[in-house]
């Protein structure tokens, strides 16, 4: 019997365009670090965000 692994990201805030792309926020669960996921045609990127002093936006539920 396997074990369902549990997922380590998590979807906080959903946009979506129009014109084939969209944005989201993820949040790792485990530092609890948030992320900007774009998305537009056949590309994207992915990269962390960050507050007005240039640190990560974080809270602090992470369930470590």
């Amino acid at each position: 019997m396997s074990k369902k692994k549990e997922k380590r990201f998590e979807v906080v805030h959903k946009e979506s365009a129009k014109a084939l792309g969209g944005a989201i926020v993820l949040r790792d669960k485990q530092t609890g670090v948030h992320y900007l996921y774009v998305a537009s045609g056949y590309g994207g990127g992915l990269t962390v965000l960050l507050d007005s002093e240039g640190k990560p936006v974080m809270d602090n539920k992470s369930e470590q």
